[in-house]
């Protein structure tokens, strides 16, 4: 019988295959091979057994030197009790309350490697009912026969499976394999000095020293790097045989008069990367482009100008927002900064202008109609709007550019569905203010051109950090006094929270202060933590409408105009107070995550995030880049509880305080992350099918894995022959491949 990675278990291993997929949810034989050894164990080392920690499931070699049957007390039956020692005389008590089967296994000179939790009984570290191998075993028993020579595997135990019993049906397949198709091809594994894929797993599950298991990782961690850049650059070489209509701006066209309107000169970043979308927007191939960039970097503008040489070509523009927020934030923006040029066929508007259409799903029906009809018609050259303009409803007359900002925020169906309203492939620029690891970026945008944006404009201004703890509760007072300064001193306010919390919770206790340290209830159903969406009952944390009323008592700020924003408000209340604030009316806007990208008001010169020891590195940068982006300086204050249960919280905090690099913050995000997080997979409740590479730590790995499947796909575009690769490539499920085609 053949036996590949697809090969069932059941048909190699028999009944433990039960085991096996109660246990792990393991059901074929790659699920099993994959599942790799948390450490190694060295027979030939002290097992230091007065160490290990209570509580911890662990493996341990040692050899008998004692074994007694005695009768229980507290119940009828004897107990087994074996001492094992290490070689530095270190003991550990096996104790079997059935002492059937075990005691003529378990005799004095038995080297023996158990597995269980560590327990004490006054000063004896034991391990009761172990599961456990004889490596000498008298009675010829041939479990645990791999564990003879070489290094231990170490396997997390379940309560279902032991970790001795994982290696005893991992050495029946490891057996039964002859042989595996290669998706490295030869040349490839020869340039890099890898061995063949069986051998790989060998090296890993089964390694005589240190070198070997390292050897084997390595291989599997190449073979996963190649495979999604293999499937990158076909996507790559797929998109760039698609036909799309050059669009060009036109010498007097709707980019000069844009351009001579700015008050102000692009800069030499801004320049360069105009260039390279240009170049891209005049091609006969559709673009593909990322532009990342700081907070403030000034990538909305160059988005509006790319837009506009589409228009000034013939075609329509499309901007996705992921929040109807910020799809507002971009309309007012986009019209404001374009002025007559936005009013075409208006009076007072350029003769040549063009018209701005918002489509959002809480739209009335008139305005939803006559935006509709805008797009439709094509007399709207750039419609903005959210998910909405993804409904079957909207069309375009020539869609030629689908701008998407914050392009995490949205899944590959969604984007799909809007490149399909073109009838040519259209342009695609995709943006982020979260700037984007080199390996991130390689690996989930690896099938798009990168451009990026480092320096901020002429007159941002910086932003000082600091961190409030609340232990210190002079501190907490100040800051609320430091919010009335800044007002009365022509500044506006954010207050950011956690959560939402329910309007009619009771107020928060403490009187005149508010802030980390007080004993908050739970509020009912809370709002996610990390974006808008996403949602949870968290007991303790400050929401919207308590600190909103809190503010309104407190001495300090009671008498300043204070408002709430959050993403459960009718649209059209949010609308209005994103309007009143951006004008001046309101000092102090409450606001949930929902304020977090895109939003932009000239005279908010302080935030306040609640609770921030709850957020991400990168989001607490996304956050604060909504201050100082007038004329004067950003202050931003993040106030803590003190994060009992996550000791490096404050110290996270403490990093973001201490830089106002993105890039460096997103590098330490990368660090402090699960992969899931970084590569968005975590949105859909999916993992981020990443099964060994770790971003932060494989980047020469994933440089070389990336020139080398890129030369491999260009060589021989249709794999016809790696045959081994392009059925790799076909096993990926619906879920890995929306996470490679993202972009």
């Amino acid at each position: 019988m053949s036996v590949d990675l697809d090969t069932r278990l059941r048909t190699v291993v028999g009944a433990g295959a039960k085991r096996l997929e109660e246990a792990r949810g393991f059901r074929t034989v790659g699920d099993l091979l994959d599942f790799l050894p948390r450490t190694y164990l060295d027979p030939d080392r002290s097992t230091a057994f007065h160490e290990l920690p209570e509580g911890e499931d662990v493996v341990v070699v040692g050899t008998v030197t004692a074994a007694t049957t005695r009768q229980m007390r507290a119940r009828r039956g004897r107990m087994l009790v074996v001492t094992v020692s290490d070689e530095v005389g270190g003991q550990l008590q096996l104790t079997f309350f059935k002492p059937f089967g075990h005691q003529d296994r378990l005799v004095p000179g038995a080297q023996v490697v158990c597995s269980g939790q560590v327990g004490r009984y006054g000063r004896t570290v034991q391990l009761t009912h172990p599961d456990y191998a004889v490596l000498n075993d008298p009675t010829g028993k041939s479990s645990g026969g791999w564990l003879l020579g070489g290094l231990v595997p170490v396997y997390p135990a379940t309560a279902k499976l032991s970790p001795i019993v994982h290696g005893d049906l991992l050495d029946l397949v490891l057996h039964a394999v002859t042989g595996l198709d290669d998706p490295l091809p030869a040349e490839v594994r020869a340039e890099h000095r890898l061995p063949e894929l069986l051998e790989a797993y060998r090296l890993v599950h089964r390694p005589q020293e240190d070198a070997e298991h390292r050897r084997g990782r390595w291989r599997l961690k190449f073979q996963e790097a190649f495979v999604i850049q293999a499937a990158l650059a076909r996507a790559r070489l797929a998109s760039d045989a698609t036909p799309a209509a050059p669009r060009r701006a036109v010498p007097g066209g709707l980019v000069d008069e844009l351009r001579s309107r700015l008050p102000f000169r692009l800069t030499q970043g801004q320049e360069e990367v105009l260039g390279e979308i240009t170049a891209d927007l005049a091609r006969e191939v559709p673009m593909h482009r990322l532009l990342q960039g700081e907070v403030g970097s000034g990538k909305t503008v160059l988005a509006l100008l790319a837009m506009l040489a589409v228009v000034d070509g013939g075609g329509q523009a499309a901007l996705l927002a992921p929040t109807e927020v910020l799809a507002a934030q971009h309309y007012r923006a986009i019209t404001a900064m374009l002025g007559p040029i936005a009013e075409g066929g208006m009076l007072g508007g350029l003769d040549n202008g063009t018209r701005v259409a918002l489509l959002t799903g809480s739209q009335s029906a008139a305005q939803r109609r006559a935006n509709l009809l805008a797009a439709a018609s094509g007399q709207a050259g750039i419609v903005v709007g959210t998910h909405a303009l993804i409904q079957d409803t909207v069309q375009f007359a020539e869609l030629g550019l689908v701008v998407v900002d914050e392009q995490h925020r949205f899944g590959v169906e969604q984007r799909d569905a809007l490149r399909a309203k073109a009838a040519l492939a259209p342009h695609v620029l995709v943006m982020t203010a979260t700037p984007i690891p080199r390996t991130v970026a390689m690996t989930v945008y690896g099938d798009m051109t990168t451009s990026t944006l480092r320096e901020l404009p002429r007159g941002r201004q910086p932003i000082t950090t600091h961190v409030v703890t609340g232990e210190k509760d002079s501190w907490v007072q100040r800051t609320w006094q430091r919010v009335a300064e800044e007002v009365r001193g022509g500044g506006q306010v954010y207050v950011v929270c956690p959560r939402i919390g329910a309007e009619d919770d009771p107020d928060l206790p403490g009187g005149d202060t508010v802030g980390p340290g007080l004993p908050l209830g739970a509020d009912g159903p809370g709002e996610g933590l990390v974006g808008e969406e996403e949602s949870s009952e968290v007991p303790g944390l400050h929401g919207v409408h308590q600190v909103t009323r809190a503010l309104r008592s407190l001495p300090a700020t009671r008498d300043l105009q204070v408002a709430t924003l959050h993403g459960r408000m009718p649209a059209e209340d949010k609308d209005a107070t994103m309007r009143a604030f951006s004008s001046g009316q309101l000092d102090v806007l409450v606001s949930t995550t929902v304020i977090e990208v895109g939003v932009d008001v000239p005279d908010a010169t302080t935030m306040v995030v609640m609770d921030a020891d709850r957020f991400g590195i990168s989001q607490l940068h996304q956050l604060r880049g909504r201050v100082g982006r007038g004329g004067r300086p950003g202050l931003c204050l993040l106030m803590t509880q003190g994060a009992e249960g996550d000791p490096g919280a404050v110290e996270r905090l403490q990093q973001v305080a201490s830089t106002g690099d993105g890039f460096e913050l997103a590098r330490l995000d990368l660090e402090t992350r699960r992969e899931g997080d970084v590569l968005g997979a975590s949105q859909s409740g999916g993992r981020s099918g990443l099964k060994f590479l770790r971003l932060a730590r494989d980047e020469e790995l994933i440089v070389a894995a990336h020139e080398a499947a890129w030369a491999t796909v260009e060589g021989d575009p249709d794999l016809a022959g790696h045959p081994a690769l392009r059925r790799e490539l076909d096993r990926l499920d619906a879920e890995r491949a929306a996470f490679l085609e993202r972009g």
